[in-house]
């Protein structure tokens, strides 16, 4: 049960990311999410993209910690710590 909660915490971190890019671009940029998306990654912005839409994994790791959902919350944790490697490389 404890990987299963640690994994479910994980995919909640990256959807709450990816949601946090959606609304970003969508909302902040004149562009569609995949036109945005690709203009991002042509101008080497993308990082900084992944990073913005990370600030919602702090939402969801507050949430979990109310709910007492420990395990759920460090997969958040993890999903930031895979992104935040990610942005690095891209």
């Amino acid at each position: 049960m404890n990987k299963i909660d640690l994994l479910t915490g994980f995919i909640i971190g990256l959807l709450a990311s990816l949601l946090g890019c959606f609304i970003f671009i969508t909302f902040f940029t004149d562009y569609t999410f995949l036109g945005g998306i690709q203009l991002m990654k042509f101008e080497g912005k993308l990082g900084k993209i992944i990073t913005l839409g990370s600030i919602l994994d702090l939402v969801a790791f507050a949430i979990l910690l109310k709910l007492n959902k420990e395990l759920m919350a460090r997969g958040v944790i993890l999903a930031v710590l895979f992104l935040a490697l990610l942005s690095l490389f891209v």
